[in-house]
């Protein structure tokens, strides 16, 4: 049961949009940027990273529906576990487990993040800007993920549900309500 009066019948963060929709908005399209518009990391390899986090920080609302997303978009629900439990063994390029390093140590606090950290991520071929939105998607989740869980939303456990949340979200971004 949420903390508060949230829309029962509404999961995780769509709770919290819908009882206060003048920040869900500007969140939404947070999220929209980092996840789903044109960039030079897939939309998959960024689902990936909001998966990472989440998981890290034990969001079980934002790592299933993040990770369904990435898995949407990746193919691979395997890819998905992997990264969350082991991603210096999963079957991602240098440059992502160096990306995903950083997002870890900025899950931790920002300024566990070292020169050397970014350096790592420059020699395996991150951009500046793969390198920013990395620490921004990182930071953005670990928001997300205290809005959610600070909350008390309610998180089904239904994979189904998160699978279809998923497609979505991989299709259509974060721009409108899931339905």
């Amino acid at each position: 049961m949420a903390h508060i009066a949230l829309p029962e019948e509404l999961p995780g963060i769509s709770a919290g949009f819908a009882f206060r929709p003048e920040t869900a908005k500007p969140m939404r399209e947070l999220a929209h940027i980092l996840l789903h518009d044109a960039h030079t990391l897939t939309a998959g390899e960024r689902e990936l990273i909001a998966t990472f986090v989440s998981s890290q920080n034990d969001c079980y609302f934002c790592q299933t529906s993040h990770g369904a997303a990435a898995a949407a978009h990746l193919g691979s629900d395997e890819l998905v576990k992997q990264v969350k439990t082991d991603f210096q063994n999963a079957a991602v390029t240098p440059k992502m487990k160096a990306l995903l390093a950083i997002a870890g140590k900025v899950q931790r606090g920002g300024k566990q993040v070292t020169a050397e950290d970014v350096a790592q991520a420059r020699q395996k071929g991150a951009s500046d800007l793969e390198i920013h939105d990395t620490v921004l998607i990182a930071a953005a989740f670990c928001m997300f993920n205290r809005y959610v869980d600070g909350l008390g939303t309610w998180q089904p456990r239904e994979q189904a549900m998160y699978d279809d949340m998923g497609k979505q979200l991989a299709a259509h971004g974060y721009l409108r309500p899931s339905r």
